[in-house]
């Protein structure tokens, strides 16, 4: 028996829908990396990632170069211990 609130699945968008979201979190963050400024190679970053349930949503998207996106994700895989 659970107590808590039941779990909903995670929206993930179909390709079309996916490229639409990326242009405007390209907007939205100034076609910029939100961690280091810089303006080209940039990509998309999942906060909570899509394997951890994490949605394709503007609230769970950053724009990041992919320096920067590398390095967050080897943080996390070193944090997680998977090496």
């Amino acid at each position: 028996m659970s107590l808590g609130t039941p779990k909903r699945p995670r929206l993930r968008l179909e390709a079309e829908g996916y490229k639409q979201l990326r242009f405007q979190i390209l907007e939205r963050d100034g076609w910029h990396c939100q961690q280091c400024g810089r303006r080209d190679q940039l990509q998309i970053h999942h906060i909570v990632r899509r394997s951890h349930s994490g949605a394709d949503c503007e609230e769970n998207l950053i724009v990041l170069c992919s320096e920067c996106h590398r390095s967050i994700h080897a943080a996390s895989r070193s944090e997680a211990g998977d090496f």
